[in-house]
């Protein structure tokens, strides 16, 4: 399309409040804000992304431009990727600048399909005098055609791989022809299919505010990476774009791909603050439109902002036009750009009310599952916040999943060595039922990890006991002191061969009790291939080969990758690790045994409550016909130990998984071996252990 025409002023029409933001219709573009508080308002018309000056500037009236508090305009013939501020006049009641200095200010449209932060200075929007060219632009973008699907999608077979779209590619030695944007993603989907992950996590992908750094790490020039500093909620991040103003064709071009390899596509979303930040924040679009509604103040001082976060603001999620406006953006990219489902940031945040307060039953997470479009998708939540709240087990709503915190702290500490936890590692890796079974939640409930973005890599974990965070500026300061690891006995990088063989065996042990849970199972990206950050566990501002992904994996790296792929291909071939319902320990209909038998050394005797024990084991029936058998042995001991095996009329026992082995023989398939184990097996120190029942004979 051609871009507008600088020389001359576009007539208008007074417009109309639907919809929101800006929407090309026959004849031209149709734009519309909401403002309160506002006398009049200006849109500022550019001819592109290049330009620095409006070639237009059409001033809103009340007496044709509003319609309640939205104010609204029709520009005639208006090109599609023009580009387009706000100016909102009159009182603002912003606590860090006068209502002059705030009506000088541009303003981001909240609904911008596709922005431009090509002018922007956060510095510059923060300050009452500074340039109010150096702001966020929104662009005008082709309409989209992408009927809504009425297909239920679940977790219920699920193997999440989390990963950040711009750090998967960014490294030289991906190979991709656009690295670090949508396009490079596409072109790994062969190895995400190899793989053999159902669904990718995506880390913020809505457009957010890459200066949004402490001084300390912009002084180093770090950039906000991660991305949970989001100011346009409606586009795609322009970074990750080719072109930013096809940011949203460009991002349904990824989902297609991605569905068409069969892989599904959840996004990380942050709707508990915005990159407006506090009082030192900048202004750029909803302090000025609607700042008494979309944030949480003080009671007492109204001017003050309420901060459960730790980002400087929280959104006042609960009040009726700010859950209106999430549940439009979280049905936008469901309906228009073909998202999954949604994991949700802080997501205990969606419990406060106007002043902070916890709400029995918060209107926002019930709207979302009474959402007509948002009940056939699943929601995540980080049912946590920064201020205290911990909902893990007890997320309102009915059919909310959770990021298992408790999962991650109890396997990270059985695999370390901790003792006495055999009861708490049963529970976890039968689905948490303690958690989620006593409201009729499912063991689909429970997103297991062990890792995230936020902490330790995998091979991290088991390198290091301390956090390593130097690089970030902060004196390492930031990031969590309870990591729950075990270097193995040396602290960081070693040419010991026997600490690297023990790092190695426990990658595996996290891994494969990962893969052998009830539950959804959920894997940072770069943990199947060993990726190490050197220790950080906060590389939120690090964009940079400490966060990318190396393609030129070390021989440990590609031995690791083979076992993750073998793995998953086991959890594949086994329903009865991905049960529908909790384990009872009893046959289920028409079955012959136990869905469950648990044991310690012995057969049947758990020790679910000595203090001293780091080892169990339990057998799992299958759930269809001819599903073999599985059992899973865990030897967490500094020593090897020799267990027995169940005495089943007319099966034996072969070994599938031993994570003591050395690659290839950590793992085989059913095929690969012959070998009856008898009625015992021994386990090395530190080891997992998985046999397949076969017929004898």
């Amino acid at each position: 399309m051609r871009d507008a025409d600088a020389s001359r002023a576009y007539r208008t029409q007074p417009g109309s409040r639907f919809p929101s933001g800006a929407t090309v219709m026959p004849g031209g573009v149709n734009f519309c804000v909401f403002c309160r508080y506002a006398t009049h308002v200006d849109l500022l018309l550019f001819a592109s992304v290049e330009s620095m000056e409006p070639f237009q500037i059409v001033t809103l009236v009340p007496e044709e431009n509003r319609t309640f508090y939205y104010w609204h305009v029709f520009i005639e013939g208006l090109p599609v990727h023009s580009c387009y501020t706000w100016r909102a006049h009159g009182p603002h009641g912003l606590p860090q600048m006068d209502d002059e200095a705030a009506s000088r200010k541009q303003l981001l449209d909240p609904n911008a399909r596709a922005v431009s932060d090509r002018f922007y200075d956060r510095q510059q929007a923060a300050d009452a005098a500074g340039d109010d060219r150096a702001s966020m632009r929104a662009i005008v973008t082709e309409p989209m055609n992408a009927p809504a699907s009425a297909e239920v999608r679940t977790l219920d077979d699920a193997i999440i791989y989390e990963l950040h779209v711009g750090g998967f590619t960014r490294h030289a030695s991906s190979g991709v022809a656009q690295p670090g944007t949508f396009a490079g993603l596409a072109e790994k989907i062969p190895y995400l299919q190899a793989l053999g992950v159902t669904h990718v996590e995506l880390l913020p992908v809505m457009a957010f505010d890459e200066q949004d750094v402490p001084a300390s790490a912009a002084e180093r020039g770090l950039c906000n990476f991660w991305g949970y500093s989001t100011h346009s909620f409606h586009s795609p991040h322009p970074r990750y774009c080719v072109e930013p103003h096809r940011a949203p064709h460009e991002f349904r071009a990824l989902v297609d791909a991605l569905h068409a390899a069969g892989i599904r596509v959840l996004l990380d979303v942050v709707f508990n603050h915005t990159s407006e930040a506090g009082l030192a924040g900048p202004v750029i679009n909803f302090k000025a439109l609607a700042n008494d509604i979309f944030y949480l103040t003080d009671r007492a001082d109204p001017r003050h902002y309420l901060d459960f976060t730790g980002c400087g603001n929280t959104v006042n999620c609960n009040h009726p036009l700010v859950t209106a406006f999430i549940l439009r953006s979280l049905e936008y990219w469901v309906c228009e750009l073909g998202v999954d489902g949604f994991r949700f940031d802080l997501a205990s945040i969606f419990t406060r009310g106007e002043h902070g307060e916890l709400l029995g039953t918060p209107p926002l997470p019930w709207a979302m599952e009474a959402s007509p479009v948002l009940a056939r998708v699943p929601l995540i939540a980080e049912a946590w916040d920064a201020a205290g709240l911990y909902h893990v087990g007890a997320f309102p709503g009915m059919a909310w999943a959770e990021w298992n915190g408790r999962y991650r702290d109890v396997i990270r500490r059985f695999v370390r060595g901790d003792a006495g936890l055999t009861g708490q590692v049963c529970t976890c890796m039968s689905g948490s039922a303690d958690l989620y079974q006593r409201d009729g939640r499912l063991p689909a409930s429970s997103i297991n990890f062990v890792t995230s973005h936020d902490g330790f890599t995998l091979r991290d974990l088991v390198t290091y006991e301390a956090k390593h965070n130097e690089a970030n500026g902060e004196d390492n300061r930031d990031g969590t002191n309870d990591n729950l690891s075990w270097n193995c006995g040396v602290e960081g990088d070693t040419d010991d061969a026997a600490v690297t063989h023990m790092r190695n065996r426990q990658a595996r042990n996290f891994m494969a009790i990962l893969l052998l849970s009830q539950g959804v199972p959920m894997i940072l990206a770069g943990d199947e291939c060993l990726r190490s950050q050197r220790g950080n566990n906060n590389a939120f501002c690090q964009n940079n080969e400490l966060s990318w992904l190396d393609w030129d994996f070390t021989d440990d790296g590609r031995a690791m990758l083979r076992f993750v792929r073998e793995l998953i291909a086991l959890r594949k071939r086994h329903p009865s690790l991905r049960r529908r319902t909790f384990l009872t320990g009893r046959p289920a209909s028409g079955q012959e045994h136990a869905d469950v038998a648990w044991h310690g050394e012995r057969l049947n005797e758990p020790a679910w409550h000595d203090p001293d024990a780091r080892f169990v084991a339990f057998t799992l029936a299958g759930t269809v016909a001819d599903e073999a058998m599985l059992h899973i042995a865990l030897n967490m001991n500094n020593d090897a130990r020799t267990a027995a095996l169940p005495d089943i009329d007319g099966l034996c026992w072969r070994c599938i998984v031993d994570t003591a082995a050395d690659s290839p023989r950590d793992i085989v398939s059913p095929t690969e071996t012959s070998a009856d184990k008898g009625d015992s097996i021994r386990l090395e120190a530190r080891s997992v252990v998985v046999l397949e029942s076969h017929r004898r004979g």
